[in-house]
């Protein structure tokens, strides 16, 4: 399973179409929930409205997962939000979750403000520009750290500027897909 969706072979569709259109940027992705309604509504409430403290709940069950995987060695990356959306919400999801974690966020990318994500499409996502510029080299395996992994997109754009600098492997983990 390349990115944590359950399917019958193993592989979502998705997946197939980016091991097509990007082959090697990213070697799976793992997500804990499902991102149905009861997730939704805890993204509403955590990210949108402020309740950092919501993240608790989730905690245990997400180490319990995380662990499982025994990565070794690597850096773990946050998803750079823009100067105005890290404003309005008050945290970066993303590095809430590596500090949840207990671990340290690694600062290697800027980001420039695009508008907001949820607010696109699919295919509005899809065909988006990379947003993200690389400013701290990262040579050893890392995992990007996000909350929702929809498309792919964030976390391939962040992977190919890792992978062109020389990163061996990028790995992601994400709370909901």
């Amino acid at each position: 399973m390349k990115c944590g969706r359950p399917d019958g072979d193993g592989i979502c569709p998705d997946c197939r179409q980016w091991q097509v259109t990007n082959p090697g940027l990213l070697e799976w992705n793992r997500s804990v929930f499902s991102y149905e309604e009861a997730a939704k509504d805890f993204v509403a409430r955590w990210k949108y409205r402020g309740d950092y403290a919501l993240l608790e709940a989730l905690i245990p069950e997400v180490q319990r997962i995380f662990k499982r995987e025994q990565l070794g060695e690597v850096s773990f990356l946050a998803v750079p939000l823009s100067i105005e959306r890290e404003k309005e919400r008050g945290f970066n999801q993303s590095e809430a979750i590596i500090h949840h974690l207990g671990l340290k966020p690694i600062h290697a990318f800027k980001r420039v403000h695009s508008g907001k994500q949820a607010k696109k499409g699919r295919q509005g996502r899809l065909r988006g520009i990379n947003p993200f510029s690389l400013v701290t080299e990262v040579d050893g395996p890392c995992v990007i750290v996000d909350d929702i992994y929809t498309t792919g997109r964030t976390i391939r754009h962040m992977a190919a500027l890792l992978k062109q600098s020389g990163c061996p492997a990028v790995y992601s983990f994400t709370l909901f897909r």
